[in-house]
């Protein structure tokens, strides 16, 4: 359920520091929301389509049903969506080496890096820079903390994926004025 921020600046409120999970679950997770949108706009691209590179990019080649399944997203989706990674070149479909009945899906990595090498370099020298004031252990911290963050964030999608949507009450027409003539 939303509910609304008692505090506009993210770093702190009237009454102190926010709510680590209020933080993390809205202040962080919609700078992250919007920064993908950013980069993916930047390539012409929508948010989902810039993550099935991503996938693709890390994962490597994927068929069009297993990238369907790691993105959530129903196979006529990922036909389309394809479609359109393959015509701004940035994805192609080839036969499988080994099993030619398969045809997966490639990223085109290189052109892929060069695009986004402007966003994502300066990126992760903030972030390097960000760490290093840290220690070993912090670090260390951080990285089992965002792991099990991650991991809930995928079990809790997988959930309310597999889970029907509740049905919304129908929504009744207001009255019409019957006032007598």
């Amino acid at each position: 359920m939303a509910r609304r921020s008692q505090h506009r600046d993210p770093d702190t409120t009237e009454t102190g520091p926010p709510d680590l999970g209020e933080l993390l679950g809205r202040e962080f997770s919609s700078a992250v929301v919007m920064f993908h949108e950013a980069t993916a706009a930047r390539l012409g691209l929508t948010a989902t389509e810039s993550k099935a590179l991503d996938v693709l990019a890390r994962r490597g080649p994927l068929t069009a049903g297993d990238l369907a399944r790691e993105l959530g997203l129903t196979p006529g989706a990922i036909t389309g969506l394809v479609d359109r990674l393959a015509s701004a070149g940035y994805a192609q479909r080839v036969p499988d080496a080994a099993d030619r009945r398969k045809t997966l899906i490639v990223v085109a990595v290189e052109q892929l890096n060069a695009q986004m090498q402007p966003v994502f370099v300066p990126f992760m020298q903030a972030i390097d820079e960000l760490l290093s004031g840290y220690s070993g252990e912090q670090r260390d911290t951080i990285q089992h903390f965002i792991t099990h963050v991650t991991r809930i964030l995928r079990d809790h999608t997988a959930h309310i994926t597999t889970k029907p949507a509740p049905v919304p009450p129908r929504s009744r027409p207001a009255p019409t004025d019957v006032t007598p003539r």
